[in-house]
């Protein structure tokens, strides 16, 4: 079995806005792109365009409906690998190819010592592993590390695949083990949660919540009236205006 190291300073990992979500899953299709071509590719596809397509996806969204009424709302939840500090998925290895780094808390595998047990998948309570039937070995999200210290890339674009493509900004990337980051400002603002903490796995990756949707269509009632967008009695503007008011 393999052993936990002592864990580093850094934490590495993701901060997901349910607020801002909209689940267009063009984080799953650029991940799944890069992937296919990056250091953890090709991943697996089958039956692409069947009935039945199936295939390795490092990304997964879910949509929920939540509340009732009025305030009901659509909430589209990503989930992908976590990068857990006690991740059992590590600990169950009896190769040592499933590993976490160091240096930036990275959980990874190593294909070249995978046997394809599964014993990793079932250890992990997130489903976050995927089975490549194709080659015999488990892979997972990597939190793209061929493209955060790819130093001939802007600053800016040293981010995973998934944040980098996200359309409402709902993703963002960084070090969630410095307190004065802008990812963990972001998490101590919001109120930012674990995925189920009560396991004890003590996951890296945040989710901030969705805010309160309240009152439906009659939630403007407390708005601050609008300016006229034309000045009463400005000719035929002020009169069509004066119209469509009544």
């Amino acid at each position: 079995m393999t052993t936990l190291p002592i864990p580093g300073a850094v934490r590495l990992g993701l901060v997901i806005d349910l607020d801002i979500c909209v689940g267009c899953h063009a984080c799953a299709v650029n991940c799944k792109e890069w992937n296919t071509g990056g250091i953890a590719g090709p991943l697996t596809d089958f039956d692409p365009y069947g009935a039945k397509p199936d295939g390795v996806w490092f990304n997964r969204i879910h949509s929920y409906e939540v509340g009732d009424g009025p305030a009901g709302q659509t909430v589209h939840f990503p989930r992908s690998c976590l990068h857990c500090e006690n991740a059992e998925c590590v600990t169950v290895c009896p190769t040592g190819a499933s590993l976490k780094r160091v240096e930036d808390g990275i959980v990874l595998i190593d294909e070249d010592k995978c046997i394809g047990c599964k014993l990793c998948s079932w250890a992990c309570p997130y489903g976050a592993r995927e089975f490549d039937e194709d080659v015999g070995v488990m892979r997972k999200c990597t939190l793209c590390v061929d493209r955060i210290y790819d130093e001939a890339r802007p600053e800016a674009e040293r981010v995973p695949a998934c944040v980098s493509t996200c359309p409402a900004s709902a993703r963002h990337f960084g070090d969630l083990g410095d307190p004065a980051s802008a990812v963990s400002q972001m998490v101590a603002d919001r109120a930012g949660m674990a995925l189920m903490p009560e396991l004890g796995y003590r996951p890296t990756n945040r989710y901030l919540p969705p805010r309160a949707k309240g009152g439906g269509c009659s939630s403007h009632g407390n708005a601050p009236a609008l300016e006229p967008a034309v000045p009463e009695g400005t000719g035929f503007l002020g009169w069509l205006d004066r119209l469509l008011s009544h």
